[in-house]
């Protein structure tokens, strides 16, 4: 079902700082840009990864708070998002962002495993585009 990495997503809570940090990290600036959301294309397969302005959180089901799981969630390419999610539900896992079109195709999920961990998952044309030149 897990076909490969995707995305890599970090929160901040100073989303330009976190930009400006990772660019001269990186050598790069980003590809993507939002007011919510940057993203950057590294390495040989150009994985993704984007720093979420963590005020969004809310919004995506994922407040931080005492008790519950939080830092990176790493995506990992499905190829229907939803059937995924319904699957890993269905196998134990506990909802923590139902699917949602992050815009241009890119759907998204993530579930906690039984064991306390965020499993990403993520319909991502960008992860297509890559198999295919490959």
């Amino acid at each position: 079902m897990l076909r490969g990495l995707t995305t890599v997503a970090y929160q901040s809570a100073d989303l330009d700082a976190a930009k400006r940090w990772y660019s001269g990290v990186l050598g790069i600036e980003p590809y993507y840009t939002r007011t919510e959301y940057v993203e950057f294309r590294v390495g040989d397969y150009e994985h993704e990864l984007g720093i979420l302005d963590s005020k969004y959180l809310p919004d995506l089901g994922g407040e931080q708070q005492s008790g519950t799981p939080g830092g990176a969630i790493v995506y990992w390419h499905v190829d229907d998002a939803q059937a995924a999610y319904d699957r890993l539900i269905e196998l134990g896992a506990t909802p923590h962002q139902p699917p949602r079109n992050f815009g241009e195709n890119f759907v998204g999920a993530a579930v906690v495993d039984p064991f306390g961990n965020i499993l990403g998952i993520m319909q991502n044309p960008h992860y297509l585009e890559v198999v295919e030149r490959r």
